[in-house]
């Protein structure tokens, strides 16, 4: 074992991490999506995920205005989706229009729920806290979506 530069070993030990979609409005009520890497779990009860998301984001501005989300775990199928996702953004193009994904309005604030991705939950955001260059968004779960038949999409499918 030898010192190495931290991007170095966190690019080295990432694998396979799984990835999400966050799915946000903004002020004028256009529907966006972001992938993340950085997302977990943060309570069973009441559950709760935290997403992490850079400063400069357009994502990050629609969340300031709109305090909620849906993370949506993208099935393998979905591949080009999470790459457009995460190399576009939002402020740009209208990233349901450019993936042609297939949706259905959400329970908790009609958020779009993603009809083949392995897992949606439609979150609440109740509090926030800056992290550098980021801000951790925790959300609780409202409402929960699954379809058993799909397999998870992860980090190295994308690679």
């Amino acid at each position: 074992m030898k010192r190495e530069d931290f991007s170095k070993v966190s690019m080295a030990t990432k694998h396979p991490a799984r990835v999400a979609l966050a799915i946000v409005k903004d002020k004028n009520d256009k529907y966006n999506m972001i992938t993340l890497e950085w997302f977990m779990k943060t309570s069973i009860k009441p559950p709760m995920f935290a997403i992490s998301i850079g400063h400069t984001r357009y994502s990050h501005e629609c969340l300031q205005n709109f305090r909620f989300f849906n993370l949506c775990l993208p099935a393998r199928e979905m591949i080009e989706v999470s790459k457009i996702c995460g190399s576009k953004s939002g402020r740009d193009i209208n990233k349901f229009e450019e993936t042609g994904v297939e949706w259905f309005a959400g329970r908790l604030a009609k958020l779009p729920i993603i009809k083949k991705a392995k897992a949606n939950f439609e979150c609440k955001i109740i509090s926030q806290v800056k992290s550098g260059d980021h801000t951790i968004f925790v959300g609780e779960v409202k409402h929960s979506w699954l379809d058993k038949e799909k397999e998870v999409q992860t980090v190295k499918d994308l690679m």
